[in-house]
């Protein structure tokens, strides 16, 4: 990352340890100010680990961690109130309003300004589209609007990141696409996002940046369109005369060739000149059926880094 940009989170060898457990493994973070950055990684890969560490909720074993430019946990009180948190789930009165289950957690807050607390939950429902919803029992919220209650919450006060671990986890794709919106109205007014999740169609579809986590290492970080560009080239092939495409394409010095039951793949440059190999192949008299370029998917690329498939789910 250029030291030019300017970060919400930064981590610097951040390590938790059980035992001799090693639940986050010495990572380096950093999530740029402005941006909406995906945490990916299986379950169980330490994402929830590192939030907590980031909020203040659980010491680090080693390491330095800043956020907002304070370090944590020494100015913790200095930087949580331009932090935003959903962590582990929102958890209400279910046989209290969602009004007044806000209104009840703004209270808690010794910072929490009483002359403004009405008007303040009241914008932060509309915000999250809950205004028809807010004198509804919370039992009867469908999980969509529970996390929206949640970001409601998370929302009671400016902030300037939102921190948010599994938004749509265990949601109905009516759910999903609720919080996703919302998630993107919130990263259009600039707020900054940092999204844990499991699901890569999920970072995908939200994220201009993000780390990939597996068994409490970082194994990839940088912007979408950096991470695309580390995966392999490749070129795909279909012909006739398979075997004698094989031996052809060696003389061509392309190595390491997979061959399929219709088709070559090879790895290429990603400047590697497909007009002039068909051409070269219509003279030799191959009949060529297919002949392009084609990049890896993120999912292919995040596989071969950690071992583990994710959740792509649309």
């Amino acid at each position: 990352m250029p030291q030019s940009v300017e970060l919400a989170i930064e981590t610097s060898s951040l390590t938790k340890q059980f035992g001799s457990q090693k639940a986050v493994a010495s990572i380096d973070l950093s999530v740029p100010k402005g941006s909406v950055f995906g945490f990916l990684g299986p379950n169980g890969s330490g994402k929830t680990t590192t939030i907590r560490m980031i909020l203040g909720l659980a010491a680090a074993s080693k390491g330095e961690i800043e956020l907002l430019g304070h370090p944590i946990p020494k100015e913790l009180e200095h930087a949580l109130p331009k932090v935003g948190a959903l962590v582990e789930g929102p958890a209400f009165y279910p046989y209290m309003s969602g009004r007044n289950n806000l209104i009840r957690i703004d209270s808690a807050d010794r910072n929490s300004t009483a002359s403004t607390r009405k008007q303040r939950v009241d914008a932060a429902l509309e915000r999250v589209g809950l205004t028809n919803a807010a004198k509804k029992k919370v039992h009867a919220y469908s999980l969509g609007m529970k996390q929206r209650l949640g970001l409601a919450n998370a929302l009671l006060k400016p902030r300037e990141i939102l921190i948010l671990d599994e938004p749509t986890n265990g949601l109905d794709p009516q759910g999903t696409r609720e919080v996703r919106n919302l998630i993107r109205s919130l990263a259009a007014e600039g707020i900054t996002i940092f999204v844990s999740s499991h699901l890569l169609s999920e970072i995908e579809q939200l994220c201009s940046h993000l780390a990939v986590m597996t068994a409490g290492k970082i194994v990839a970080q940088g912007s979408l369109a950096e991470l695309r560009n580390e995966s392999q080239t490749r070129l795909v092939l279909k012909a006739d005369r398979i075997d004698e495409l094989v031996d052809f394409l060696k003389t061509q010095g392309l190595t390491k060739l997979s061959l399929k039951p219709d088709r070559v793949v090879a790895p290429v440059p990603s400047d590697f000149d497909v007009a002039s190999l068909n051409q070269l192949l219509v003279k030799k008299k191959f009949m060529v059926s297919e002949i392009r370029l084609e990049q890896p998917s993120l999912e292919e690329y995040f596989v071969n880094l950690t071992g583990e498939g994710f959740e792509v789910v649309r």
